[in-house]
């Protein structure tokens, strides 16, 4: 551990961490009032790292320990809306018992920031990365914030609450983590000073808190067919302001950081041709893959959307407008949808743009389900593929399924043929 001054004066420590504990020395920083806790593999490891915390005194939050995630969330939303700073963490199959209650927190307007630990949904039970679980949740009015690396995660912690907790926002964060591939691996990142953290998150001051007896208020009332569309509304209003006011708020924290952060992040894209999009540790991978294409003299590029809700339309189709052949990778499925949640997005982002679409040719790869390895050959592949679309060659396979064993699809669609 050493101490590192970047170029705007700003002390930090450079340390080895995982994922799950840079999240955690986030939120010891943070200090929040009320900690909900329930443990769920890969984001078990992250309340045991806060959990050390509370017990040696390194924070004076709250920490309570509840029976299920559905629980953890009805907590944070009660001591959020109680005037409290609150926060709890999940992932997969805690993050869809909560679903009921994750709406409730958007829906008041409480800026609870969540970490989530990316991880499949049953079934069958699997325990490793894909983005299932948070793209189910990704129209329940949550901000989304998608991270590469453990640095980003415990960067986005701290920048999730100043979104949260701007007053012309008012919604719930959630900063997400490939489960086991940043979770639960050590990295090199730089860990700003508590003092400077503490200065930049400020106190907050909730303007309706429920325990102000003095002037009390409504949370939570039975919203009929009179106010609930206009109730919705208001909703979508926050969202916009968001996209409006986090490019502002990034560069906020770039000024104490020294670390630059956009809502979207090109590389390689001046020049590019064709260019894959993609979310979370992926990118890290494409990354190695474009500078190594690139040497060869391959005009290649890559976009990684790091806010995806609200979704950055207008910024990607800028930059996206510039090549000729789009791959635009997902790691969870929408089934009986177009593509992908990514994909579709994007897609839909391009009609009405004013883009030709003939210019712009746009495919989906859907990849790494339940945590399968992505490999510097499958983005080759992908390269590949997109290259022979820029020579004219069409397809009609526009969702295509990246790095699965075909041979074994042929001996399911037997096996099921065999039970009919």
């Amino acid at each position: 551990m050493t101490d590192n001054k970047p170029s705007n004066g700003v002390g930090q420590r450079v340390v080895a961490l995982t994922g799950n504990e840079a999240v955690a020395e986030a939120m010891r920083q943070i200090n929040p009032d009320v900690v909900a806790a329930y443990p769920i593999t890969p984001q078990t490891e992250l309340m045991h790292a806060f959990a050390d915390s509370v017990a040696n005194g390194k924070v004076s939050t709250e920490f309570v320990l509840v029976e299920s995630e559905h629980s953890a969330m009805s907590a944070t939303v009660g001591a959020s809306a109680a005037g409290a700073r609150a926060m709890t963490a999940t992932s997969s199959q805690g993050l869809a018992l909560m679903w009921e209650v994750v709406y409730i927190a958007s829906a008041l307007r409480l800026p609870i920031v969540m970490p989530v630990v990316n991880r499949a949904l049953s079934g069958p039970i699997n325990i490793h990365c894909d983005h299932s679980d948070t793209m189910g949740c990704r129209d329940s009015g949550w901000i989304q914030i998608f991270s590469e690396n453990s640095q980003e995660a415990y960067d986005h912690t701290l920048i999730a609450l100043r979104v949260a907790e701007h007053p012309k926002i008012l919604l719930p964060v959630m900063v997400t983590l490939d489960g086991f591939i940043l979770s639960h691996t050590m990295e090199r990142l730089e860990i700003l000073d508590d003092e400077v953290v503490k200065k930049y998150i400020g106190e907050y001051e909730p303007d309706h808190p429920l325990l102000d007896t003095k002037n009390p208020v409504t949370v939570g009332p039975l919203d009929l067919q009179d106010y609930y569309f206009e109730h919705k509304r208001q909703e979508v209003e926050a969202q916009l302001a968001a996209a409006e006011l986090i490019p502002s708020l990034l560069k906020e924290f770039a000024a104490v950081s020294g670390r630059n952060y956009d809502v979207i992040e090109g590389f390689e894209m001046d020049d590019a041709e064709m260019a894959i999009v993609v979310l979370g540790s992926t990118a890290g991978t494409v990354k190695t893959v474009v500078e190594e294409l690139r040497r060869e003299g391959r005009k290649v590029g890559m976009v990684k959307i790091r806010v995806f809700r609200p979704f950055p339309a207008g910024d990607l189709i800028r930059t996206l407008a510039k090549v000729k052949a789009v791959a635009v990778l997902d790691r969870s499925i929408a089934f009986g949808s177009a593509g992908g949640p990514v994909f579709d997005e994007i897609r839909s982002a391009f009609f009405g743009s004013g883009v030709n679409p003939a210019e712009v040719k746009v495919v989906n790869y859907l990849y790494g389900l339940g945590g399968r390895d992505v490999k510097d050959a499958d983005i080759k592949l992908v390269y590949d593929e997109l290259t022979t679309l820029l020579h004219g060659r069409t397809t009609d396979e526009v969702v295509r399924y990246l790095g699965l064993r075909t041979s074994t699809m042929e001996q399911i669609a037997v096996g099921l043929e065999g039970h009919q």
